[in-house]
């Protein structure tokens, strides 16, 4: 017989199997931040380096204090497990403020604050995803907007979010745009 207390049973012992997401942090400056991106010394070619050694790719989150979309990014998005497990197996996300006074020593050795390296990086909208190649070598006598291998500029809905971070990883940029890469991809 099905009582009250077996129910309530049964329902803690689902709890206990599935995995808690860990919700993401709202930081001092009012960005929310999930507990596994970068925690770094906000020097871009080490962050690069360091991602490689993991067999990893780099990107950079943009983002701004108050965006709506920002914070969808975090809420729906990365909630979503299949998202958030690719995106840590395969990725390294360093997130920077697009208004931030940081110090962040940019692949070619500039210091800059994050708010000067979002507009030398032509930043204008949030988020912003800049994904890197996979090594420095060349980075620093390229210009700014040349070092990515490419960006998702604003709020990306949960399936085509998870579609562009696979469409990095696959360097499926070397051949076709973003939305060839979607089109070919079966329903």
């Amino acid at each position: 017989m099905i009582t009250r207390r077996t129910l309530l049973a049964g329902a803690a012992a689902s709890a206990a199997l599935s995995p808690v997401r860990a919700e993401p942090m709202l930081t001092d400056d009012g960005l929310y931040k999930e507990p596994w991106f970068l925690e770094s010394f906000l020097d871009l070619a080490d962050d690069l380096g360091d991602a490689r050694k993991q067999g990893k790719r780099f990107v950079i989150m943009w983002e701004l204090k108050g965006c709506p979309y920002c914070k969808e990014t975090h809420f729906v998005n990365f909630a979503r497990p299949d998202i958030a497990d690719y995106v840590k197996a395969n990725f390294v996300i360093e997130q920077l403020n697009i208004i931030g006074s940081r110090k962040v020593t940019d692949f070619d050795g500039q210091e800059l604050s994050e708010k000067d390296m979002a507009a030398k990086y032509r930043i204008r909208f949030t988020p912003t995803f800049q994904f890197f190649p996979e090594q420095t070598d060349a980075m620093k006598d390229t210009l700014p907007q040349k070092r990515e291998v490419t960006r998702a500029a604003g709020y990306l809905r949960p399936d085509d979010f998870l579609a562009f971070f696979r469409y990095v990883r696959e360097k499926a940029y070397e051949t076709k745009s973003f939305r060839d890469f979607v089109k070919a991809q079966p329903s």
